[in-house]
């Protein structure tokens, strides 16, 4: 990292305001990633994660198994009219 070279007083001050409102953003988004965290890791969110994982889950194999299930009703109700 190169040395810095001020000329001023001003200019140090301007730069110690400047890295301590760096400071304190950085700050700010640690404790919201820590609150998003927190509420991620929470019983309610934890339970609708994973009634939708099950949800799906179950809605892939009931399409998986209907896609195998409509063709066949569809050739079994054409050979009943048929009368076979």
């Amino acid at each position: 990292m190169q040395t810095k070279k001020y000329s001023s007083y001003a200019q140090i001050d301007n730069e110690l305001e400047i890295l301590k409102i760096e400071k304190e953003i950085s700050y700010q988004k640690l404790v919201l990633s820590v609150q998003q965290t927190k509420e991620s890791l929470s019983f309610l969110n934890i339970s609708i994660n994973v009634l939708d994982t099950v949800k799906s889950t179950l809605f892939s194999s009931y399409s998986s198994v209907l896609r195998f299930l409509i063709p066949i009703i569809i050739k079994w109700i054409k050979n009943k009219r048929r009368g076979n």
